[in-house]
């Protein structure tokens, strides 16, 4: 848990200065979900849905069957949001920018950028233009958190966190001294 916390707050501290956090994944070890997301809440960073029923997240997947099925994207969100009500958070995963606009129609809470370039990044937040939450995802790394957090985006969203944080190797050595 010492070195999860310790790297999120190497991320946090690499993107100080943006309006962007550092947000966890559901990517844990099992049975540890709850030890680890605490570790990055420890580190300064944000914590993700705990489980399915706290968000509903639709992936590319689901969107390439949606409309591979000949169904209208925005209606189909727009029906989910009637279905879950409005306390239930929507966020939709996007791979690519004209996919943007047909998912803000649908009245999503979130759009997740996935594995944008910088350049596509700043053009996906000019497009939602505060009608979201824009978080990026994929492939983020210490070296490349700061430019992604100055593209505009609200939310990073960090798998290697939980995934791969390596434990820090801690000691306690107690010095015995003789008293004169």
């Amino acid at each position: 848990m010492s070195g999860i916390a310790t790297l999120t707050a190497a991320y946090v501290d690499a993107i100080a200065g943006t309006n962007a956090r550092i947000l966890d994944t559901r990517k844990t070890t099992p049975g540890l979900r709850v030890f680890e997301r605490a570790a990055v809440v420890a580190g300064g960073g944000v914590n993700h849905r705990l489980n399915l029923s706290d968000a509903v997240l639709a992936k590319d997947n689901h969107l390439a069957v949606l409309t591979a099925g000949g169904k209208d994207l925005a209606t189909e969100l727009q029906r989910v949001r009637t279905l879950v009500g409005p306390e239930i958070k929507i966020e939709v995963e996007v791979d690519r920018i004209n996919q943007i606009e047909p998912v803000l129609a649908g009245g999503v809470d979130i759009i997740m950028l996935d594995n944008f370039t910088l350049e596509e990044l700043r053009e996906g937040v000019a497009l939602v233009a505060g009608r979201a939450i824009v978080e990026a995802s994929g492939n983020v790394r210490l070296d490349t958190v700061r430019a992604i957090a100055e593209t505009g985006v609200d939310v990073i969203s960090v798998g290697a966190l939980t995934h791969s944080a390596r434990a820090l190797d801690l000691g306690l050595d107690i010095e015995i001294g003789t008293s004169a």
